[in-house]
């Protein structure tokens, strides 16, 4: 367990696996929207035999900090949050994955650091909208998820697999989170699909309907994408199907060019 500092905001993370030498490499998995590093619990054994992996908990998430100005939840100050955690562990290029939010942060930190991703994997997550209808629709349900957590509290964490509210410090921080860091405002990411030129794992579970025909987008529009459909599992592939999702994560990492 560690913590970096980025101006004033105290950022935590685990570091589990081989770390001198790091095995056959680093993987950095980021969680989805009111969940917590706390849902790759069941992976870490299997995923962390041969490889250093790094999870973490995004600002007003978990055990990191939650500042009080919604300017300090965006996109970009996330991407640089990754970034920072790598530096902070002297990671120059690491495979970066994660789930729902997690996934679409991994899009567009590949866009901002593509230098610094092995490969990409993506797990029950999209890669954002082209056309303002769809992103409009997508902010009001975030919008809603903050109203939520202003007049409930905690109490309006919805009950999935992946969410764990003992771990969360502060309503406020999701809150503002989903105001300014689950809300989209362009199509950058989305757009740049065709320019990955990494390998990408484009997983998603059989009975996440939400995010099926996005799946299937990311795997038709990214060059190298390999896609994994997991039977009997829903959003929270990872906690529904352990040992399938773990076992196509691995064959996919053992498949990865060496470096």
């Amino acid at each position: 367990m560690a913590e970096i500092e980025r101006d004033g905001v105290h950022l935590y993370y685990e570091v589990h696996g081989p770390r001198e030498p790091p095995g056959l490499g680093t993987i950095l998995l980021t969680h989805g929207y009111s969940s917590s590093s706390h849902m790759w619990q069941p992976n870490l054994d299997a995923l962390g035999a041969e490889h250093r992996v790094v999870v973490w908990d995004l600002r007003g998430h978990g055990r990191s900090d939650s500042p009080g100005d919604v300017g300090q939840y965006t996109e970009s100050l996330a991407v640089e949050d990754m970034a920072a955690i790598l530096d902070a562990l002297g990671v120059d290029r690491a495979v970066v994955g994660g789930l729902s939010l997690g996934g679409y942060l991994s899009l567009a930190f590949h866009l901002a650091h593509p230098d610094r991703v092995r490969a990409l994997m993506l797990f029950d997550t999209g890669p954002g909208y082209r056309r303002d209808e769809g992103r409009e629709g997508w902010n009001r349900s975030a919008i809603a998820r903050a109203e939520a957590f202003e007049t409930r509290g905690l109490d309006a964490l919805v009950s999935r697999a992946e969410v764990s509210q003992r771990v969360h410090k502060s309503a406020t921080g999701l809150a503002l989170a989903a105001r300014g860091l689950l809300t989209q405002h362009d199509g950058r990411v989305i757009g740049s699909l065709g320019t990955i030129g990494v390998p990408t794992l484009v997983l998603v579970g059989q009975d996440d309907e939400p995010f099926l025909a996005a799946a299937d987008y990311m795997a038709g529009h990214i060059p190298a994408a390999t896609k994994v459909v997991l039977a009997d599992a829903g959003h929270a592939s990872n906690l529904d199907q352990p040992e399938a999702f773990d076992r196509n994560v691995l064959d996919f990492l053992h498949a990865l060019p060496a470096g």
